[in-house]
C-alpha cells in the first residue's frame, strides 16, 4: 500500500526571527521572479522532471481562504492536484464540473494525505502553499519535513505570522546549504539576495531536524 508522503512547505516571509507572511488577507509584496519559481517548483516532480510527459502530478494543499484568494481564471492551479482543507466536506469550491474537477476538499491533513494515498504513484512531492492556520497544523504533522522559504528581506506591514521561527534555538529546523535547495528543488536557483522593483529577497530551504541531531 502506498504510504503518505512527506510535507514540504512553500512559503515567503519577510523578517526574522517573526515570518511576516501577509497583511489583509494578501501579499504585502509582488514578485513575477518568486511566483514563477513557485510554480516551477511546485510543478516539477521528484527527479528533476516536467510532468508534460506523465500523468503523475504534485500536490498542493491549502486552506479555504488561500483558494478564494486565487484569481477564479488561476483556480484550480494548473499541473498540480489541488486539495482545499475545509471544516465543511461539501464545500462549494466553484471548480466547473463540482468536487473532484481538477480540486477536491479535505477536512485536514491527515485527511488531505490519506485522498492523496488513494490515487498511489500519481501523486509526486506534496506541497503546503497556506495560509497560516494550514502552515501550522502542517508544521505539527509528523511528515513535515522542509520548508523552501522565500525570505522577503526588505520591511512590510504585515498581520499575519508564520507559525515557526526557523532561525530560533532550538526551533528543530535547521538551514540548508545553496547546493542542497538547488538538488532538491531540481534547478539552479540563483543565489543570494536577489532585487526586483526595489525588494531584496532570497530563497532558502529549511529541513526539520532529526531528534539524535538536537
Amino acid at each position: 500500500m502506498t504510504t503518505p508522503k512527506p510535507l514540504t512547505l512553500i512559503v515567503a516571509a519577510t523578517g526574522a526571527p517573526t515570518l511576516g507572511i501577509g497583511r489583509n488577507g494578501a501579499l504585502p509584496w509582488r514578485l513575477k521572479s518568486e511566483l514563477s519559481y513557485f510554480a516551477r517548483v511546485t510543478k516539477r516532480l521528484p527527479g528533476g522532471s516536467a510532468n508534460t510527459a506523465s500523468t503523475a502530478q504534485n500536490a498542493v494543499i491549502m486552506g479555504r481562504k488561500t483558494w478564494f484568494s486565487i484569481p477564479p481564471r488561476f483556480r484550480p492551479l494548473p499541473g498540480r492536484i489541488n486539495v482545499v482543507l475545509s471544516r465543511d466536506a461539501a464545500l462549494d469550491l466553484g471548480v466547473p464540473g463540482g468536487a473532484g474537477a481538477g480540486a477536491t476538499t479535505a477536512t485536514s491533513v491527515d485527511d488531505a494525505l490519506a485522498k492523496l494515498v488513494e490515487r498511489g504513484e500519481a501523486v509526486g512531492t506534496v506541497f503546503v502553499i497556506g495560509g497560516a492556520e494550514v502552515y501550522k497544523a502542517a508544521l505539527l504533522h509528523p511528515l513535515a519535513q522542509n520548508v523552501l522559504l522565500t525570505r522577503i528581506d526588505t520591511e512590510f506591514e504585515v498581520d499575519t505570522i508564520f507559525p515557526v521561527q526557523l532561525t530560533a534555538e532550538g526551533s528543530g529546523w535547521a538551514k540548508a546549504s545553496w547546493e542542497a535547495l538547488c538538488k532538491f528543488v531540481g534547478e539552479e536557483v540563483p543565489k543570494g539576495v536577489q532585487k526586483e522593483e526595489g525588494v531584496k529577497f532570497e530563497y532558502e530551504l529549511w529541513q526539520k531536524q532529526k531528534a539524535d541531531d538536537e
